[in-house]
This record gives structure tokens, C-alpha cells and sequence, in this order.
């Protein structure tokens, strides 16, 4: 089952979802937008290794804008900080966008329950586009559980993204081979 904007903002109310900054225009009848923040991460290297942290470096967004350019992944980082105790998060592009050629995510669209940060955009262009900070960029849909988890993502010991930055974090997957080193 979807949150309406009547159960979403009971969830917040009750200290179940929390979003930061909370704007009341920004809450939609089964949605809620979040905004473009100021930073962006670029990896430095031209091929990047999936068993390595790779280098990258962070782009700070002026207020006039900067424009993005195809065959560059972005990672941009929302303005809002969420955490979701009783929902799954899914995170979705606005139409309008799309409609741009952004897409802000390649493949993580769904949070998990007890993830608790800012979310971090997959950001990829088809066409120069010009983007800014504060822009809504996409919409929280949250799903209610049918029970409780076990071990919610923030209480995992696996959980790679758990630290709380206000930075588009990069890809921790090297962890997984650390972690798995024999595998």
C-alpha cells in the first residue's frame, strides 16, 4: 500500500518518517519532491574498478547553474535528509525532468526500511542540460510494510551507506570484496 499525503504526514507526526527539511508544498497526494542539493561527485578516472574505491572529486552546484553533459555520471545528493522506520522509500524522477533528459537514478530506485541519509542521485544526461541547486529532482513514494523488519538497513552489519553526509557518497561496493575477500 502507497502512503497518501494524509498517512505520510501521520508517519511524520509520529516520528516514523522523518524528512529534513520537511516543506509542506512539497508533499504531493502520494508523494513528496525532493530537491537537487548543492554538491555533485565525479569519478577522476576514465574506467573505474568495481573491487576498488575509486577516486572522484565533488563539484560544488553555483546558483546559476552548471550544465551536465552527456557520457558523464553525475552523483548528485538530495537536500533532504530522510529516514523511513515503518516504509520502504522508492525514489522516482519527476516527469518534467525526464522530460529534459535527466535521469537520476540507473538502478537504485528503492531504499530500504531504516535507511536513514541523504539520498544519492545517479544523475545521467542525453543532452547538455543546465541544473541547479534547490531544483525539485524527484519524488519519495513510501510503501507500508505488512510487518515490521527484523533488522532494519541502518542496524545491518553489512549496510555500506549508514553514514550520515550532506555528500553524494560514491560507490562502497569494493566493500564487498574486502568483506569476501576468499570469495
Amino acid at each position: 500500500m502507497i502512503l497518501s499525503d494524509k498517512a505520510i504526514l501521520e508517519a511524520i507526526e509520529r516520528g516514523d518518517l522523518v524528512i529534513e527539511p520537511f516543506r509542506r508544498e512539497a508533499l504531493g497526494s502520494n508523494s513528496y519532491d525532493v530537491h537537487l542539493g548543492k554538491y555533485l561527485r565525479v569519478y577522476a578516472a576514465p574506467f573505474l574498478d568495481a573491487r576498488k574505491s575509486n577516486p572522484s572529486s565533488i563539484l560544488t552546484i553555483p546558483p546559476q547553474g552548471l550544465f551536465l553533459i552527456p557520457g558523464v555520471l553525475y552523483l548528485g545528493v538530495t537536500e533532504e535528509y530522510t529516514e523511513a522506520h515503518t516504509c520502504v522509500p522508492f525514489l522516482e524522477g519527476k516527469s518534467s525532468i525526464g522530460r529534459l533528459g535527466i535521469q537520476i537514478h540507473a538502478t537504485a530506485s528503492k531504499g530500504d526500511v531504516g535507511f536513514r541519509n541523504h539520498w544519492t542521485l545517479e544523475i545521467s544526461v542525453i543532452h547538455p542540460v543546465r541544473v541547479y541547486p534547490g531544483m525539485p529532482i524527484g519524488q519519495l513514494i513510501f510503501y507500508a510494510l505488512e510487518r515490521p523488519a527484523e533488522k532494519p538497513y541502518h542496524a545491518r552489519e553489512n549496510a555500506h551507506y549508514t553514514e550520515r553526509s550532506p555528500l553524494p557518497i560514491p560507490s562502497l561496493y569494493w566493500k564487498t570484496f574486502k568483506n569476501h575477500a576468499n570469495t
